[in-house]
Order: structure tokens, then sequence, then C-alpha cells
């Protein structure tokens, strides 16, 4: 008969090639571990796309009727659609297209393209004062490298000009990717026209401008061709300069006059700017750099340092350069303290290792581990994952697991020793005697993960590479100990070995004294233990919920808010206050000030408002963690004591935006209820002490002055509605001339009133035009004036008006406790709306729940999984109800030791519990495989349970250990505290009751009595 294939043995066969592949892998392993992408955070797809539309002078509800629900009903044809949200303002509609989760990366681009075709395809439905439609399809671009360029002395445009130049050399560096500049200031020459000078002289102004506009615009002049060449022809007489167009000659009649004469002709810049940017207090321009995809953010950096270094040196006397967001430095420092953690967690695994199995032995286990990190490095390199938060951390939490089966293979090793067979024996003998239980548990533990790597949430994407990390690791942990400890055991243990006939150690005597009595009172053990399981679900409503933590990176983000009609110079004035009030505080390093927009997204989770007059943000760089904290109360008082503007905190969050954290949307047909009630939600939640910054995205109406045209008056006077609606707009908000061509720039010639006729109401009742005839004509004579309210910005969801209440948590009580214990009153108020008015759970709650919701999914797919390894091992229904009985009990340690931590149960933690289920099974099923193996043998029934279980109890006891005491590096993380402490509760509970409990009810299930006590096993 020809004999089974033994892996162990074929390599005891082939020493020199499996050292050969051993050093080949440790290579490998370092050149994929030099050459692995690094990254703060794991990347994941933000699907939102912004799609943009203007109808120059209509309300916001007309905007919304003509341009945002034509929009968002065309979208709502996409199929892969989660919802569409929508921020409409007089004339101007912002419309975000998000899709739903489980959309895969590559559909995303097509998507896009398809949203363009539709937009397209809807383009004469639109009326025809419709300005088009404008794409953002890069929404989610990370720009880790921001640099401030400010200047004493310099105008915008000269220090523009400068950061150009800087942007085109970075743009020739290879990895270089996306490059921004932000607080551009367009430059401009205005026209500013006295109304009253204009109907004085009788000048028309729309003529006026007309002849500016022939004068400079550019008209082919024609080709001379002769017998032997082209000649071509040139007029000259394009403005160059704002002088020249001030001496612009214009005639009413027989006078002539200059353009200087009715009107003052100045350079300037785009007023009010459209954004602003200050570091420190002090206007500049932000450079934002991005590296391409798939580079190497630390070769990238130390490239782009080195060329901002030379820059630095050559820019001119009054020009500074400022590094703000430095992602290469904080990947880099992050990357390392993960890999200190690592490190440490090695040593602890080996210390486990050394003091259960020896000098020898351990030394074994000692090279399987960088034999499987090595082969690890190269598989995940190939697969493209870089090292970052999760990756890192995912080996630190599969350290502990890979020993198991080294460990078991070494201690089988040394029993074959002890009664006497060869070194050689003893090696191969780990194949046929575990090599297949091991492969079952090991598969079982990867399949405890697989609710992460079928989770189709931005969460799931942002943790995906924990299931890789963990599944590759332990897979390759499993070639080892069966391809390569062998070799490494038997270059390592002594050829014999004797066995030690001290007999057990007191902590072994106990353990059988307490593993019998368990045995004996088979039923008491069941009981106590399903005693504690339900103490252990009831203690789990105690325990905080959480979805994912704030980052503890130093950095402040405050969100300035004014009223939504709020002018630009307000907005920029509250934030200059602010920012004179930080330069104060000792707390702040520097701080760079975003005014009509938000902080560019320099970490992937961090969100972007919709840009506004009305809004700012400032990024706030803090030199430690105590004094970011400190800064905050303060910043907390100044909220207070300034009410003409909401500043409002964040911290850089771990894992997808979610914005504050308790949040509630009220969606209804009409505006005015729907603001009415999501003021009285406001009030309840204001109810809660635990709350604050309780804010409405939207809901206060602007005033608004309707100019009420007397139509006869106006036909008599030859004029028309557009005449004036031109003549008004052109007065207050400047009306475009021409262009002037400065080299590579084009600057816009605005027309526009005087300072004094433009910037207050009273401008209005004095208003006068000119008509055909030359003669003044006072506004009043044709109009009255009527003072309203409208809406200047209108939220919606789905097509429906949407309100969303926010609040800020005091202190650490968690955002789903916060919304926990408010659920009944939610639930009070949502009966009390009228029909079809509805409340929604928004904030953290809403994404936890989105983010669980496929992992429940998927659960049922790792249960069959599990379910069918474990049954091809045990092939025994009574045997795979005694391992699946084991699998729940992790809660009982889970619980024991989130509660008295105050560690809360959060999205990473969730998926530890999930992972707890396969690590349980995996002991259970190499002590049940064993218990099989002594029956086989012809062992008594109740001898094979008792030995097996004494025989298994060291190496499931040593792999716990080495498991939990791994996690210690990572326990005082943020983002991965919760979870360790989850899963070493879950470990070290799980394992000690296992091994009492599966013996119990294996003789439960089998109806094994203890023996006659003369026979009894002594304990």
């Amino acid at each position: 008969m020809t004999p089974r294939f033994n892996l162990s043995d074929w390599a005891l066969g082939h020493r020199s090639l499996v050292w050969f592949l051993m050093i080949v892998s440790l290579v490998a392993g370092l050149l994929a571990y030099l050459s692995m992408g690094r990254e703060e955070d794991p990347s994941f797809a933000i699907k939102v796309m912004v799609v943009s539309a203007a109808l120059p002078g209509a309300t916001a509800e007309e905007t919304v009727t003509q341009v945002t629900d034509r929009i968002e009903k065309k979208l709502q044809e996409i199929d892969q659609l989660k919802f569409t949200r929508s921020v409409t303002y007089p004339g101007r509609s912002v419309v975000y297209v998000e899709l739903r989760d489980d959309t895969r990366a590559e559909a995303v681009d097509a998507t896009w393209l398809r949203v363009r075709n539709m937009m397209s395809d809807i383009r004469g439905e639109f009326p025809s004062e419709f300005a088009g439609f404008s794409f953002d399809d890069d929404f989610g671009d990370v720009f880790g490298s921001i640099y401030a360029f400010v200047g004493d002395g310099f105008t915008p445009r000269e220090i523009e000009d400068r950061v150009e130049d800087v942007k085109a050399e970075i743009l020739r560096l290879d990895q270089a990717g996306k490059v921004e500049l932000v607080g551009v200031r367009a430059p401009e020459i205005h026209i500013e026209f006295s109304n009253r000078r204009l109907a004085a002289l009788g000048l028309d102004r729309e003529a006026v401008l007309q002849t500016l506009a022939q004068e400079n615009a550019i008209v082919p002049s024609g080709t001379i061709r002769t017998a032997g060449e082209r000649i071509l022809i040139r007029v000259t007489g394009q403005y160059a300069s704002a002088e020249d167009l001030a001496a612009t000659p214009l005639r009413t009649g027989d006078v002539f006059y200059s353009l200087s004469d009715v009107a003052d002709v100045t350079p300037g810049y785009e007023d009010p700017p459209a954004e602003l940017f200050r570091y420190n207090g002090h206007e500049g321009i932000a450079l934002l750099v991005g590296m391409r995809k798939g580079g190497n953010i630390l070769q990238f950096g130390a490239e782009l340092e080195a060329l901002m270094d030379r820059v630095a040196e050559r820019l001119p006397v009054g020009i500074e350069l400022h590094r703000v967001a430095d992602q290469p430095k904080v990947v880099e420092e992050s990357v390392g303290h993960f890999t200190r953690a690592l490190i440490e967690a090695v040593l602890i695994v080996l210390a486990v290792s050394f003091i259960s199995l020896g000098l020898r032995a351990g030394m074994v286990v000692t090279l399987s581990i960088p034999l499987v990190l090595a082969m690890t490095f190269v598989l995940l390199d190939v697969m493209g994952i870089t090292l970052q938060r999760v990756s890192l951390g995912a080996l630190i939490i599969a350290l502990g697991l890979l020993v198991d089966d080294a460990m078991i293979a070494i201690e089988t090793m040394i029993s074959r020793l002890e009664i006497g067979e060869s070194l050689h024996k003893a090696a191969s003998y780990a194949w046929t005697s575990i090599a297949f239980p091991m492969l079952t548990g090991t598969l079982v533990t990867a399949a405890g993960f697989i609710p992460i790597a079928f989770n189709s949430s931005q969460a799931g994407e942002y943790t995906r590479s924990l299931f890789y990390v963990i599944a590759i690791s332990l897979l390759l942990s499993w070639i080892v100990a069966v391809l390569f400890a062998p070799i490494l055991g038997t270059t390592f243990l002594p050829k014999k070995l004797r066995h030690a006939h001290k007999g057990p150690g007191p902590l072994r005597r106990g353990f059988r004294r307490v593993m019998l009595q368990a045995m004996r009172f088979r039923w008491l053990t069941i009981g106590l233990t399903a005693l504690l399981f339900a103490g252990s679900v009831f203690g789990l409503r105690h325990v905080e919920r959480q979805f994912f933590p704030t980052s503890e990176r130093p950095e402040i983000v405050v969100e300035v808010t004014l009223r939504q009609n709020g002018a630009f110079a307000a907005t920029d004035a509250a934030i200059a206050a602010f920012e004179a009030w930080l330069g104060q505080q000792p707390e702040a390093s520097y701080t760079t000030a975003y005014v009509g927009r938000g902080v560019p997204r320099f970490v992937l989770t961090l969100d972007q408002p919709t840009p506004s007059e009305n809004i700012g943000q400032l990024a706030i760089m803090t030199p430690d963690l105590t004094a970011r904290d400190r800064l905050r109360e303060k910043i907390a008082a100044y909220d207070r004591a300034h009410p003409e503007a909401d500043f409002y905190t964040r911290l850089i969050e771990l894992g997808p935006p979610v914005g504050k954290p308790v949040q509630y949307r009220l969606s209804g047909p009409d505006i005015a209820p729907l603001r009415d009630r999501a003021r009285d939600l406001a009030a309840l939640l204001d109810r809660d002490p635990r709350l604050t910054s309780i804010s409405l995205d939207w809901s206060e109406p602007a005033r608004v002055v309707r100019v009420v045209l007397d139509q006869a008056r106006l036909r008599q006077l030859g004029l028309t509605q557009s005449d004036v609606a031109r003549t008004l707009y052109g007065l207050f908000d400047g009306s475009g001339v021409t262009e002037f061509r400065d080299g590579r720039k084009l600057v816009d010639v605005l027309a526009r009133g005087v300072a004094a006729d433009r910037s207050t109401v009273a401008a209005l009742e004095t208003l006068q035009f000119g008509n055909a005839a030359g003669n003044p004509i006072p506004l009043l004579s044709i109009a009255r004036l009527e003072w309203t309210t409208e809406q200047p910005e209108i939220h919606q969801r789905d097509r429906v008006p949407t309100l969303t209440v926010g609040a800020a948590i005091r202190g650490s009580v968690q955002p789903a406790t916060v919304a926990a214990d408010l659920a009944p009153a939610i639930a009070d108020f949502a009966a009390g709306l009228p029909p079809d008015y509805r409340i929604a759970l928004g904030g953290s709650a809403e994404s936890s729940a989105e983010s669980q919701a496929p992992i429940l999914k998927v659960v049922p797919v790792m249960v069959l999984c599990i379910l069918t390894l474990v049954m091809v091992q045990m092939q025994s229904f009574r045997l795979l109800f005694i391992v699946l009985a084991v699998a729940p009990l992790g809660l009982i340690g889970v619980v024991a030791a989130l509660l008295p931590s105050g560690a809360p149960l959060g999205f990473v933690a969730l998926l530890g519990v999930l992972a707890l289920v396969g690590i349980l099974i995996r002991n259970s099923v190499i002590l049940i495989h064993e218990v099989s193996v002594l029956n086989r043998a012809g062992r008594n029934p109740w001898e094979a349970v008792y030995e097996a279980s004494d025989s298994r109890a060291r190496p499931i006891l040593l792999t716990a250990a080495a498991a939990s005491l791994a996690l210690i590096p990572i326990a005082r993380e943020v983002f991965w505290g919760p979870m360790a402490f989850a899963m070493m509760g879950g470990i070290i509970a799980g394992t000690g009751i296992t091994l009492l409990f599966a013996p119990a009810l294996y003789c439960v299930m089998f109806r094994i009595r203890p023996p006659a006590p003369e026979a009894r096993p002594e304990a």
C-alpha cells in the first residue's frame, strides 16, 4: 500500500531546499516591507459627486423648482443611487450625488460619466436663462501636504505668480498628483459709476459699457496676399492698462468726455472674494499638494521637502513659506509608532514562548514569527495593501494567533521525543496527527473575520485590510508549522528527551481537580456557564456603543457659521476677530483660516462643507493633546460670548466622517411648518444637559426688498423690466464689460456703482436712470419698494425639504447612548408631526447602523463556512454541537472587560467580538479532535475526555496567553483599545471556560459517566 503523502516528512527529506526557501522568504519579506506603501489610515472611496448649476436672477424657491428638482429627478434613475442631497441658493444649485455603499469601486467612474450624460440629456428642459452645469467627481481628493505663502509688501497677484511657478515645479515630480491653490484673489479692474452723475450728464450706462467692449474687442483685421508672401494686418487700440481704459472718450450730443470724467477706474481684486486664506492672521495663498494614486508617501514626502527647501531659499525677502500640513511626517510617525507596538508584541509572544516551552523549543517559535511575517509582507505587497493603521494593527492581532500552530507542532514533537521516538519521526508526526485539525482551526479562525471582508459600507472598506492581513498570516502560519517548523525543530531540539518524572506542578494539579469536578458535576457546570452567559447578555446592554473614535491628532478644526444671509465681509470680520483671539492663546501653535469655504481635505476622513459667503473654517495646530483639549474648552467659552456666529470645534475623525455626533433629520413638503417643528426639536434636545452646540443647518429667512414696477409708467418712458433689473444688478453687484489680456491671466473689467451707492439700502430710494432722451428718471417714479422675506438657502434630501438638527456632546458619553436615551421623547415628537412629515436619526448612530447592517447580512455566510469546516473535520452532529456551543462564550469575557474599563463597543470592537467566535471554535476543535483520537486508540471514554482536556490545556492556554498579551501594546490606542480589551477578555475568559465547559458538555452529549472511584484518574 502506498503511504500517504507527508509534507513534514518531505521537508525533512529536502532540507537544503527548505532552508533555501526560508532564506528567500526572509529576504523577499524584507524587500517587500521596505517597498510597501505607507499611509496614516487606509483609503476608502468617497462615492460622492457634486453637480452644480446656475439660474441667475432666480429666487431660492424658483431655483429649486426650475433647476434642483429637475436634476434630482433625473438622478433618481441611477441604479446605484443611495440618495441625493441638495443645497439651493438664489440662482445657484449644488446637488450631492451619493452612491450606495455596495457600489464597486471600478463602477464609480462609469457612474459619474453617466451622470454627466444624463445632465446633457436634460439640458433643453431648463429655462433659457440657465447658465449650465459644472461637475466635481474628485470630491474625495486628499491634499496631504499644504504650504502657506504669505508676503509683506507684495500684492496678491505677485504672490500668486510665485506660487504658480512652484506648482509647476511640483507637478514635474514623478509621484505628484493634483496640485491646487486656495485663496487666490482674481484681479479685476473696477469702473465705479456715480448713478447721479450719469443721469445728470444724460449718459446711458449700457451704451457706455457697449462702447468700452467694442474698443477692446479682438477682431480679425485681414491679410494682404502678395505674389510672394502673406502679410497680416494688426489694428491697435485694445486696452493695455487701467489708464488706457480711463482715457476712453465718450460723447453725449456735441459734448465729449473721457471715462475718468464720469467714473473712477481702479485696478483691484474680486470684491467680495470667493474665498480667502490666512496664516496666523496674514493673508496669503495655500498650496495644496496631493500624491498620485499608488505612490510612496514617504519617498514623495522626501522629494517634496527637498524641493520646497530649495524654493524657500530663492524666495524674495518678504515672502514667507510655512508648512501647515505634512502627511508624510504624520505617516512616518504613525507607521513608526505601530512598528514599535509590533516589536513589543513580538517580544511579549517570545517571552511567553521561552517561559512556557524552554529555550530550545522557544527558539523554534521565535524563528517561525519572522518567517510568517516576511511571507505576509510579500503577499500584502503583491495585493497592494499598504502599511497603515488597520493593517499594522491587524498584524499585532494576528501575532498572538499565528504562533498557535507553531506551538502545537513543537509541543507534539516534544511529546513524541519524550516517549522515545527519533527526532525525524517526531518531527514528521505533526503532519499525521494534528496538521488537518490545525488547518481546520486556522480556517475557522480566518472565517471569523469574514464579515469584515464582505462589509460593503465605507467603514467596512476602511477596515477591510484587517481580514486580509489576518487570513493571510494565519494560513501562512499553518504552512510554516508543517513545512518549516519540522526543520527548525530537528535543528534546535535535542535528539533524545527523557520524560521528567517529577509529576505535574501545583497549577496543573489544581486545574486537574477543577476539571474533574466540572466533569463530575457536568450539569452544574453547564448551568453555571449558561448563567454567566445570560449575565453577559444582560450586561451588554450597559456597555456604551460607538461608531469610530476621534483621532489623537493635535489639530482642531473650527467651523464658523453666520446667519444664512450673512455677508462675506461679516464672515471675514468674525473669523479675523477669532484669529486675533487665538493669537493670544498659548495652546495655539499656528492657525490657518479659510473664509468662504472649508479646510481642504488634508486627511481622508475630513468632511467638506458647501462653500458659501456665511461660512469659514480654521485649522488650529496645538502642541499636544492636553493643550488641544484645553483650547477646545476656551473656544466653547468664546462661542458662548459671541452669539453673532457659531464656532463649532471638531476633531479629526477615525473612519468615515459623520459631522456633529447627534443628528436628526426632519423632512416635509412645506418649509414654514418644517422650520417650526425643527425649532421645537432643537428645544427638546436643549433640555438634555449632555448636549451642546445645538444648531439647524438652515432655517431663518432673509430680508428681501422687492421693486414693484409700474408697468404702464415703464412703457411710457420706453423702459422694460430687464432694463431696470440690469441697471440694479450693475449698480450693486457689477456687470462684466470686457477683459484685459495680461500675460497668462485674463483680468475682468467690472462696472458697478460707487461704494456709497451700492452699500446702503437708501441708495435705492435715490436711484436715477437715464433714458434714450438723456433725461434722469428716479426709480421711485416708476416703482415702489416693499420689504419681505424669503429663504436664502433650501436643503433637500431626495427632493424633499429636509432640516437637520445637530448637537455636540459634553463629556465622554457616547452618541449612541444619548440617542438611545432620547428615543422615547423622539418617538413622542414624531407622533405629533403632521402627515407627510417625518423624522430620521442621523449622525454617528445612523452611520454605525449602516455600517453594521452589511455585517449582519454576512454573518450567516460566516456561520455556514464555520459549520462546513467543523463538520468536515468532526463528521458528527453531536461533536458539531459541542464545538459550536463554545462559540458565544467569549461574550462573557468581553462584557467583563469592557464594563470595568469603560471602553465602548465600537465598530472595530464589534469585529473583534465576531472574530472571537472563530478563535474559540479553533480551540474546541483541537480539544475535541484529541478526544476522538484517544477514543479510537481504545481509551475509556471518561479517560479520553480527561486526558485530552489535560494534554491540550497547556498549548491552548499558551496560545490564549500569547494572543491576549500580544494585544497589550495596542490596548492603549484610541482606535484599537476597545477591540483589544474585548478580545483579551473574550480570549482569556472564553478559553478558561471552554476547557471546563466543553468536557462537561461532551460527557452529557455522549452520556459518559465517571468510573468507579478506584478507576478514576488521579488529580
